[in-house]
């Protein structure tokens, strides 16, 4: 099935969340008047774009931003450059269906924000280091906390004063969570699943950067064609469609040419499944969405089994290579390391931080600052404090 044929088959109407102003997911925590021509989530979508974590995402780590060999790349994928893929899919994905497209671009836009530096290995680090303590570190509840409060843009309100859709969708996009375990976001519907438009994010998470590892890992030679094409039947498929169609073209375009067939094979294998989900619901309104046994955005069996096995070979062969675990120790290294040099000098802490430190507590303080920082800016201050 091509995208084509499946963007006339939307959904029904009453399933996408409402756009105007006046319906629930649209409410704001601090009153604002509607805009004279954006709607309520474009504004969203705007404000996370124009956020200071937002452009922090250009300086933190995607998978690698260098190679031992030869240092910085500028062709790597940041967080940045992940996010606006993820962004492009979630756009493509929601149209086709019907939905809410303005909701889906901020939930995508939103979704990374609150990583810390050095992506996952730098996440799990943060989230020992305070475990320890008796606290954890989960980046969309960071996320919900930088929308909430972190951000200074306005001075009528602290934070981006989002709506209740897109702070929701930050919370729920890839996983739930019981009210038992967070009554603190008991305002987010803890009981019921999310609308569509967020829960597309995850699998257009796992999409974007599923393809683009497979892209980067070939480019900078850790990954090599006959392994790839030997671990993705998929990807095979076109790579060998690519080269016969056009046998004199490099090489190189052949392998994008065959990413790109494989993106658009689990893109539009996921509008069809979501599809085929809520009409064997018998679903019409979102309300009925919300309360469905499971979610709906899911892949069919057959690209459900390739996401697998392509994840399971890069985790193998990419993720936890010698040379990445070796990036990854040093990344751990260096936040527990500051994480502990902040803890026991907390004068070393920006005087707004150090303003948080009667409400959020020490370790939590420590734990914001450390997340804001981009891979650059937490070497430099580590070394520092080290230093002294």
């Amino acid at each position: 099935m091509t995208l084509l044929r499946t963007a006339s088959l939307a959904l029904p109407g009453g399933i996408a969340v409402a756009g105007d102003a006046e319906s629930q997911l649209a409410q704001r925590v601090h009153s604002e008047p509607p805009h004279a021509y954006r709607t309520s989530f474009s504004r969203d979508a705007a404000r996370v774009l124009h956020s200071r974590a937002f452009r922090r995402l250009a300086g933190k780590t995607q998978v690698f931003t260098r190679l031992a060999s030869e240092g910085l790349s500028d062709h790597f994928r940041s967080r940045l450059t992940h996010t606006l893929e993820v962004a492009q899919i979630s756009r493509a994905a929601a149209t086709a269906l019907g939905l809410n497209v303005e909701l889906a671009e901020a939930l995508a836009l939103a979704h990374d924000i609150g990583h810390p530096p050095f992506g996952h290995a730098g996440e799990k680090a943060l989230d020992r280091a305070l475990r320890g303590l008796g606290l954890s570190f989960d980046h969309n509840l960071h996320a919900l906390r930088i929308a909430t409060w972190f951000e200074e843009r306005y001075q009528a309100f602290r934070g981006l004063n989002l709506t209740l859709g897109v702070r929701e969708g930050i919370v729920k996009h890839s996983r739930d969570y019981s009210a038992q375990d967070h009554p603190e976001l008991a305002d987010y519907f803890l009981d019921r699943l999310p609308p569509l438009e967020a829960q597309l994010i995850d699998l257009a998470d796992e999409i974007a950067y599923l393809t683009a590892d497979l892209d980067d890992g070939l480019d900078s030679g850790v990954l090599e064609l006959d392994q790839v094409r030997s671990a993705a039947p998929l990807f095979r498929g076109f790579h060998d469609a690519a080269r016969a169609s056009f046998p004199a073209a490099p090489p190189r375009l052949a392998i994008y040419e065959a990413l790109r067939q494989l993106l658009n094979a689990w893109v539009t294998d996921l509008i069809d499944q979501v599809r085929v989900g809520v009409s064997a619901l018998g679903a019409t309104t979102l309300d009925e969405i919300r309360r469905a046994p499971r979610r709906l955005a899911a892949l069919s069996g057959p690209m459900e089994a390739e996401r697998v096995r392509v994840k399971g070979f890069l985790y193998a062969n990419l993720y936890n290579t010698p040379a990445q675990e070796q990036e990854h120790a040093h990344a751990e290294e260096v936040v527990l390391e500051l994480f502990g040099f902040l803890m026991s000098d907390p004068g070393l802490l920006p005087e707004d931080h150090r303003a948080q430190i009667p409400s959020e507590g020490l370790a939590r303080t420590v734990a914001d600052y450390i997340a804001g920082m981009t891979d650059s800016y937490i070497v430099q201050l580590w070394k520092h404090c080290g230093a002294r």
